[in-house]
């Protein structure tokens, strides 16, 4: 069976808009801005982890029938573990408070009145928010249709707006790098596109793009992992081409506006100086159709996932679960959320790339019983180890250990453990061969 034309369209459309979210919209500017003149070398880093591995995650996930079979190549323990661990980060503890924070935070609440209750007006919005994400996701079958054919085009049409109105009408003035992007600006931000959360992210939402394919008539497995990638092809070659947008309007303000503090600031001063004030019901739409589409994709599937494990609380009874922790979480801050994810994705995020790469070689490594447990959890272990130190908890010969490792002032100690373990784990099929 073939998808029409139309079908793969939607189904991309729902695929760029589960990944396009908070970060996604905030963390392009503010790396153009911090970047200046290195802007293209980071970008190209940007994008590994913000755009390939994301789409590679999809297809991994697809092709091995969801994130707890992937794990399970672990073993069963860590599976249980590693997957709870990403859908509570990405969903209700992190990455759904974040997506309905964000938009109040840096599009609503800078633009009320002098003196307004801040407070009152965040759980008014929050709440209004998420009864709209609830809604949508309670009829998960309905999905492509309601964000492929109306959010998503509605998004970008908003997004090229202010990109067009800026490349005629924007102030430019490229700046030199800050001191962070002299040297090193590849990495730098390969490191930033971690906090976009999309490829820890992939490995939850390969399952729901397999699914909704099924739900299209296509039985075959070769049929749905064939339609996957493309979708994922489709999808991320949107998602490179808004980054270019965002990153290059966060390039040209480098010497225009200061620093800021992240990249809502930024985006906020270039609508400002275009659009002046009615430019806020424009920054405000764009905010909330990012997050509200990624909002419900997460609860959606999420929701999905915890169904399997649990089965005496249905899909519908998760759904509000999952939105109320969420709406309490969220009225916490913006600021503190955005405090606990850095420790938090420094160490997930190797573990999940560790994995897309495995998944990638799995018909080369599939009869090994030592290589998916040696190197994965060898990468777990000194990612955990190196993002407490990160937070400066002094561990003795641990922490000293950690910085004694090649690159890992830079966010990449643990690429040395994980070569390492993977060649034991080689080393040890040789030996019970």
């Amino acid at each position: 069976m073939k998808l029409t034309k139309k079908q793969m369209v939607l189904i991309s459309f729902m695929l760029f808009s589960m990944f396009f979210g908070a970060g996604n919209l905030i963390f392009p500017p503010f790396l153009g801005q911090n970047a200046g003149t290195q802007t293209p070398v980071a970008t190209f880093g940007f994008i590994i982890t913000a755009v390939i591995l994301p789409v590679l995650g999809v297809i991994v996930v697809a092709q091995a029938d969801g994130l707890d079979k992937l794990a399970g190549r672990v073993s069963p323990s860590f599976a249980l573990i590693f997957t709870l661990l990403i859908y509570l980060s990405i969903g209700p503890g992190l990455g759904i408070p974040r997506a309905a924070s964000v938009p109040f935070e840096m599009a609503v609440a800078p633009y009320l009145p002098q003196g307004a209750n801040l407070t009152l007006f965040m759980l008014a919005y929050s709440l209004i928010f998420f009864i709209i994400a609830a809604w949508l996701a309670l009829n998960p079958s309905k999905l492509v249709e309601r964000i492929g054919q109306f959010l998503t085009p509605s998004l970008l049409v908003l997004i090229v707006f202010l990109f067009i109105s800026f490349l005629f009408k924007g102030r430019v003035a490229v700046a030199d790098p800050q001191v962070a992007w002299t040297e090193n600006a590849l990495l730098k931000g390969f490191c930033e596109g971690y906090q976009t959360m999309d490829t820890i992210a992939a490995l939850n939402f390969g399952l729901v793009i397999a699914t909704t394919l099924g739900t299209m008539g296509l039985k075959e497995k070769k049929d749905v992992i064939h339609y996957t990638k493309l979708a994922g092809l489709i999808a991320g070659t949107i998602l490179s081409l808004v980054y270019i947008m965002l990153v290059y309007m966060g390039m040209s303000s480098s010497g225009v506006y200061a620093i800021q503090e992240n990249g809502a600031w930024t985006l906020r001063c270039i609508v400002y100086q275009l659009f002046a004030g009615p430019g806020a019901v424009l920054l405000a739409a764009i905010f909330t159709l990012a997050c509200l589409t990624t909002c419900v994709g997460l609860i959606t599937s999420i929701s999905q996932f915890f169904t399997t494990l649990f089965k005496k609380i249905t899909y519908r009874q998760f759904v509000f679960i999952i939105v109320g922790f969420a709406f309490v979480i969220c009225n916490r801050g913006l600021t503190a959320i955005l405090s606990i994810s850095v420790p938090i994705l420094n160490a997930i995020y190797p573990v999940a790339i560790v994995l897309i790469i495995l998944g990638l070689a799995h018909e080369k490594i599939k009869d090994s019983r030592h290589i998916y447990p040696f190197t994965v959890l060898g990468t777990f272990a000194i990612s955990i180890v190196s993002a407490i130190d990160g937070l400066g908890v002094n561990m003795g010969f641990i922490s000293s250990f950690c910085h004694a490792l090649p690159l890992n002032s830079l966010g990449f100690g643990w690429v040395t453990i994980t070569v390492i373990m993977f060649a034991i784990g080689m080393v040890m099929d040789k030996i019970k061969k």
